[in-house]
């Protein structure tokens, strides 16, 4: 199947809006649990369901070999898996393998993380962009036992100009985290229309005090702006200094989605709307920390996203 069957395929499998499955960074639950979890997200409506990865504990990869037969149709996306965590043919064998066993259902993202993730397995990251133009180049490389001929389609987490651009030119497209639809639209414009445009969109999905919701909102945006890189991506998309120093409200509405169901839709159909094939609900950290609370959470915001993904 040709680069530009692979993209639309995986667009009608992805369909318009999807979620994180909140699971925490620190544990693992066990898998009855996330079976329970994944079959939820599927009945509430959700096309696909994405899984994290650090290094070590739990590999997204064997997740989704056991996810996948407990879901009837839901799409599963890595988001991502981490360059550091296994040989670039390891990856390719896996994910060829699960995509022939359930054709349509699998998109691998992939991303090269942080320094202490390379370090973990004894690696030095060096050049990110390096690494992850080496990985993509070498996972179809002959190896002893050929991987199964199915094919999947291959996304780059990628907040920058030079890893965007690799992703354009060596995979099927682009995962972008934690940005405003501005950010969304500029890369929309870098990749084309050949290309997909996965967006995790930051939500803070408790909605119950929703003084409480935007204080959290804006602790977290707060938190980007500390680091330098994400302030200037900010500024070049036309944020004035003084909104990034203070931390406006409009800047915190636009990347940190929060609020009611409907204000978290808008959001969503802001990013739909500068050119996202396909929006991740990306919890908050607070919402991981009991997997069946987060995923009742996702339920009920169902109804509005889902409606607002629409075209």
């Amino acid at each position: 199947m040709g680069s530009a069957s692979v993209t639309d395929a995986a667009r009608q499998s992805l369909g318009p809006v999807g979620a994180y499955l909140p699971i925490p960074l620190t544990s693992t639950p066990p898998i009855d649990l996330q079976r329970e979890a994944a079959g939820r997200l599927e009945r509430a409506g959700y096309r696909t369901a994405w899984t994290n990865e650090t290094v070590g504990g739990k590999d997204p990869l064997v997740q989704l070999a056991l996810l996948l037969p407990a879901t009837e149709r839901i799409t599963f996306g890595t988001g991502i898996a981490n360059i550091w965590a296994r040989a670039p043919q390891t990856a390719h064998g896996a994910a060829a393998m699960l995509a022939q066993a359930y054709p349509g259902r699998l998109v691998l993202g992939l991303g090269a993380g942080y320094p202490q993730q390379a370090a973990a397995v004894g690696r030095e990251f060096g050049s990110p962009l390096a690494a992850m133009r080496d990985y993509l180049e070498r996972m179809t490389a002959p190896t002893m036992t050929a991987a199964p001929e199915a094919s999947y389609p291959r996304i780059v987490a990628a907040n920058g100009p030079k890893m965007i651009a690799l992703a354009g030119e060596l995979a099927d497209g682009v995962l972008p985290a934690g940005m405003p639809p501005a950010f969304t639209a500029q890369v929309k414009a870098a990749l084309g229309s050949d290309k997909l445009l996965v967006v995790a969109m930051s939500v803070i999905m408790d909605t119950a005090d929703r003084e409480t919701a935007r204080e959290q909102a804006r602790n977290a945006v707060a938190t980007s702006l500390r680091r330098s890189w994400y302030a200037a991506t900010i500024a070049r998309l036309g944020y004035s200094d003084q909104q990034i120093a203070a931390v406006s409200d409009e800047l915190v509405n636009a990347i940190v989605a929060h609020g009611d169901p409907d204000s978290i839709a808008a959001t969503v159909g802001a990013h739909r709307a500068a050119g996202a094939d396909h929006v991740i609900l990306l919890p908050s950290a607070t919402a991981t920390d009991d997997l069946i609370t987060g995923v009742s959470q996702l339920e009920h915001l169902a109804p509005a996203v889902l409606q607002a993904a629409e075209p």
